[in-house]
C-alpha cells in the first residue's frame, strides 16, 4: 500500500509524442497528476479523459503536470489519444502490469468485447488517480476496482487550490500501531 508523504514507486513509460516519461525527472512546480486508465476498450475512460483534456490548462496554471497512462500497446494508445482529441495531454503507454501492481492498481482479465465492440486486452489495470509532489512523495490517491464513480477533475482542481494556498499536508500517512 502506498502511503502519503512516502516515496512512490519508480514510474517510467514511453509516451506517444513526448519521449519517455520519467516521474523522477518530471519537475512540476507543485504536482504531477497521474491518471491511470483502463485502455482503448473503455468508454468510461474516453469520457473521463475528454473531461481532463478540457481542464488541462487549469492544471497547468496551478503548476501541475498531467499524464494519462495505460498498459495499452502504442497503437491502441494512439487511437485513444485520437478519440480524446486533446493535443497537449501526454499519453503514456505500455505500462508493465507488475509496475501497475506496485502502484496499487487492481488488475482485471478480459471479458471479450466491450459495449463499444472493442476487445479488452487479456489483462489490464483498473483506474487510479495520483497527485505526486516534485520530491516524489505521494500527496493524493484514488484507486478503483471498477471503471465508474471516479474522482471529478473539477473537484481535484479545487483541492489543489486549497492544498497550495493553505500549505495543506498530505493526509493518511500514519502507519503505526493501532
Amino acid at each position: 500500500m502506498l502511503l502519503p508523504r512516502q516515496l512512490v514507486p519508480e514510474l517510467r513509460v514511453p509516451t506517444l509524442a513526448h519521449g519517455e516519461f520519467n516521474l523522477a525527472s518530471d519537475a512540476p512546480e507543485h504536482f504531477t497528476l497521474i491518471v491511470f486508465y483502463r485502455g482503448l476498450h473503455c468508454p468510461v475512460c474516453l469520457k473521463y479523459l475528454r473531461e481532463l483534456g478540457t481542464l488541462l490548462p487549469e492544471y497547468e496554471r496551478r503548476g501541475t503536470k498531467v499524464i494519462a497512462i495505460s498498459s495499452d500497446i502504442p497503437e491502441r494508445a494512439q487511437e485513444m489519444a485520437r478519440k480524446v482529441g486533446t493535443e497537449n495531454l501526454r499519453f503514456g503507454h505500455s505500462l508493465p502490469l507488475a509496475m501497475a501492481r506496485q502502484w496499487g492498481l487492481y488488475i482485471s482479465s478480459s471479458r471479450g468485447k466491450t459495449s463499444i465492440n472493442i476487445e479488452e486486452p487479456s489483462l489490464f489495470s483498473e483506474p487510479g488517480v495520483f497527485l505526486v509532489r516534485p520530491d516524489g512523495t505521494l500527496y493524493y490517491s484514488a484507486v478503483q476496482t471498477m471503471p465508474f464513480a471516479r474522482p471529478l477533475f473539477s473537484e481535484l482542481l479545487q483541492a489543489i487550490d486549497f492544498a497550495i494556498t493553505k500549505n495543506y499536508p498530505a493526509r493518511g500517512e500514519y502507519d503505526g500501531p493501532l
